[in-house]
């Protein structure tokens, strides 16, 4: 056994000895269960603070000391990471279209725990490696490639999921915009309209709608909701009917006719975009054709006619 065959053993009975050993540590029921001082203390008044929720004699549980200096530490440690790389309003721009909380500093945790779990796997098929004898110096870098590549995973991860959400927005738009269009020549009013078509629908942008009725309802004007709205989706499509519909609104004009013309322009873009769609695949599919299906068949047309002239017939 070699030095490095040695080393990754250690790492790895190691590894497995302290997971182990915290395993158990986390079932003892002294650190797993609520101190009985911190549940007797909202009752005690003489001995808690008035909210009743603080020990005067310093009384410290272990397992909530060490869980909040980790968990400050993991604070503090993807607050470093989001000061480092930086992007902070592409993130946000990107988690606000993806449905998600604009939280820039959780996304960055997140892909932290990605690069760390991937250069952990990383580090594991490298010790896996040198055990079995087929570590080369190339294997030393096996952790920072993957830990890379889970950060820019997760990254890649919600890009797409932006996009997607986009564009089922997108295809949403002109049936909602028509619904919407329907509700008003029936006799209703915008708001209600629009509480209706938030109710009985269940896409993503049925959603939108239902938090643009909360943002009314908790005192919001309906036309900065709907900028909100806008916004938040960043889908162009989206934005221009948002600011014709606001725009009808402010000045009284007639908010049906508004709404049936913006869907039938939702309509001839997303055929638009079909079509551009369908010329991209199209040009996708002749690759497998020009680089595999054509070089065969000209191996399979000259190859016997190579043969023929090597035997001499």
């Amino acid at each position: 056994m070699t030095v490095l065959t040695d080393a990754a053993l250690a790492i790895l009975l190691g590894g497995s000895f302290g997971a182990g050993v915290w395993t158990l540590l986390a079932l003892v029921p002294r650190w797993g269960a609520v101190p009985l001082g911190r549940r007797i203390a909202p009752y005690i008044r003489d001995v808690t603070d008035p909210e009743g929720t603080t020990l005067h004699d310093g009384a410290i549980d272990p397992g909530s000391a060490l869980a909040g200096g980790a968990r400050a530490a993991w604070l503090r440690l993807r607050v470093a990471v989001t000061r480092v790389l930086g992007g902070g309003d592409s993130v946000a721009r990107r988690l606000q279209r993806a449905g998600l909380e604009p939280d820039v500093a959780a996304f960055r945790g997140r892909q932290l725990a990605w690069a760390l779990g991937a250069a952990a796997a990383g580090g594991a098929l490298t010790v896996a490696l040198a055990v079995t004898g087929r570590f080369t110096g190339a294997a030393a870098l096996l952790p920072v490639v993957t830990g890379a590549a889970g950060a820019l995973g997760c990254d890649a991860l919600l890009t797409a999921r932006a996009r997607g959400r986009s564009a089922r927005i997108a295809e949403e738009l002109p049936t909602v915009l028509e619904f919407l269009a329907l509700c008003l020549a029936a006799g209703e009013g915008i708001l209600d309209s629009v509480r209706r078509v938030s109710a009985v629908g269940g896409g993503e942008l049925t959603l939108e709608l239902r938090r643009v009725v909360v943002e009314v309802a908790t005192g919001a004007s309906l036309g900065e909701a709907l900028s909100a709205l806008a916004r938040r989706v960043d889908v162009p499509a989206v934005g221009r009917a948002i600011d014709h519909l606001v725009a009808a609104i402010d000045r009284g004009a007639p908010l049906a006719q508004t709404l049936e013309a913006q869907a039938a322009d939702a309509r001839e873009e997303a055929k638009r975009t079909l079509i551009e769609q369908a010329g991209r695949r199209e040009i996708g599919m002749l690759i497998p054709l020009v680089f595999g299906l054509l070089p065969l068949s000209v191996i399979f047309a000259v190859f016997p006619g190579i043969v023929m002239l090597r035997i001499g017939l």
